[in-house]
């Protein structure tokens, strides 16, 4: 029952990292100049990913004690687009002005899916504790 516990843990632990990461890609959106130069990058979670060869039911047997683990946030390298602004301070010697390569509706979209993600493991862990407990007091009991 532990082992449950702990892979719930790591997996809220990777969804609010999801959840940050998304925010902030959501909040940064429309910035054009950051510290290191040029537009934001928008970063992606890379997660591990589990390569279990054998039987399906061996492979559940053994993912069940998988613990869902962040291997690296990464920055997105790909173009920006580019926006004919000639009056904005970050536009260069032809007015394009280069935006984070966000699309917000999407990232928004990804951004609900990892907040029930989230609550599912939040509802998860608060089941498999109360099933710990329930399990603890039959024991006393008897």
């Amino acid at each position: 029952m532990y082992d449950t516990l702990e892979v719930l843990a790591s997996g809220l632990s990777a969804a609010r990292l999801r959840v940050n990461t998304l925010a902030s890609n959501i909040a940064n959106a429309e910035t054009t100049h950051t510290v290191e130069g040029g537009p934001y990058k928008r970063k992606d979670l890379v997660q591990v990913a589990h390569n279990m060869p054998g039987n399906f039911s061996s492979v559940l047997d053994r993912m069940s004690l998988a613990k869902p683990a962040v291997a690296a946030i990464v920055e997105d390298q790909s173009e920006g687009r580019k926006v004919y602004q000639p009056g904005h301070p970050d536009a260069d010697k032809d007015g394009f002005v280069a935006y984070p390569n966000i699309n917000v509706v999407t990232t928004m979209t990804d951004l609900m899916s990892a907040s029930r993600l989230y609550q599912a493991n939040v509802t998860a862990l608060e089941s498999a504790r109360q099933m710990l407990s329930d399990a603890q007091s039959i024991g006393r009991s008897a």
